[in-house]
């Protein structure tokens, strides 16, 4: 009898422990007495429209979102049920659709990083002619939505297309059978424009912070330039590289402005909106959209984690 009794004195010290710290530090904010206390106060107040925002338009839509996901009725939350969730992990539809949306994110990442890294390679490493136009144009399409970035694809690789016809007086092959706007390459062609402009920006970062030192020393002991970015430039951007993955990665999942125009594969953004659309199914809309949240979080705090970790290296 005395052990349990032990244990919930403890719990209750600790408790009011952690409640009498955080009094501490309230009061400290409000009527700082030491300079550490007035640079909390200062954090805080920093912090505070962040945190508001947060509570806005983060934190309480996503509650929002949960409740309705498992609510019993259509048009009201209210009751709770699992229904939804069984039926995205029991049909083979949302399996299909998952399975699009991460092959089709993941390869165009891998696509964007590997084209990015020579692009701020260049942009770092060389005095180019005209370097800051070449930035800016590098970087406009971040500028542009998703919807123009895919009309852009339709003007030059549609039916009657500027690339597609440029190719079909070379081969001599009809327009029509070399369009590719609305096709899988299409739509590959029109995430990697819209991602491509962020991995270079993160990595341009990542280079401007290179140890140019050691590069010359390796090139001096006789390295070749492919040696010396494998040994001693690639080590010091890895963590930029996987910066790079992640937030392209998470741009490619929830790019969907393209996907409206450019209807080809069906993703996770996108059934969402068509769940919403036909049928009005908004419990599977939230539970489509609460699973999302949760992969992205998860995927994030996991890639920062292992960013961490190479930085610290």
């Amino acid at each position: 009898m005395g052990a349990p009794s032990s244990r919930t004195s403890e719990a209750g010290s600790r408790l009011r422990a952690g409640t009498d710290a955080v009094v501490e530090l309230g009061d400290s904010i409000v009527d700082p007495t030491t300079e550490r206390d007035r640079e909390r106060r200062r954090i805080a107040a920093l912090c505070a429209p962040f945190a508001a925002l947060l509570a806005v338009a983060g934190a309480y839509p996503l509650v929002e979102v949960v409740r309705i996901s498992v609510s019993t009725e259509q048009y009201r939350s209210v009751g709770f049920s699992l229904q939804a969730y069984e039926a995205l992990a029991s049909d083979p539809f949302y399996w299909q659709v998952a399975v699009n949306s991460l092959w089709l994110a993941g390869g165009t990442t891998l696509a964007s990083v590997g084209l990015a890294i020579p692009i701020a390679h260049a942009l770092e490493k060389y005095d180019l002619p005209a370097k800051g136009l070449l930035i800016t144009l590098v970087s406009f399409p971040i500028s542009l939505p998703g919807i123009v970035a895919a009309f852009m694809i339709l003007v030059l690789f549609g039916n009657n297309g500027v690339v597609t016809n440029v190719l079909a007086i070379v081969t001599g092959q009809e327009a029509i059978g070399l369009a590719i706007a609305v096709s899988v390459p299409g739509l590959f062609i029109a995430f990697c424009y819209s991602m491509i402009p962020r991995a270079t920006l993160i990595l341009r970062g990542t280079y401007a912070e290179v140890d140019v030192a050691a590069e010359e020393a390796a090139q001096s002991l006789g390295a070749s330039p492919w040696q010396t970015f494998r040994h001693v430039t690639f080590p010091q951007i890895r963590p930029g590289i996987i910066g790079a993955l992640i937030l392209t990665f998470r741009t490619g999942l929830a790019i969907f402005g393209t996907l409206v125009v450019i209807q080809t594969v069906l993703v996770w953004t996108l059934q969402i909106s068509r769940e919403l659309a036909t049928g009005y199914d908004i419990q599977i809309a939230g539970a489509m959209a609460t699973v999302y949240f949760l992969f992205t979080f998860a995927f994030t705090a996991l890639g920062l984690r292992y960013t961490s970790a190479e930085v610290g290296l």
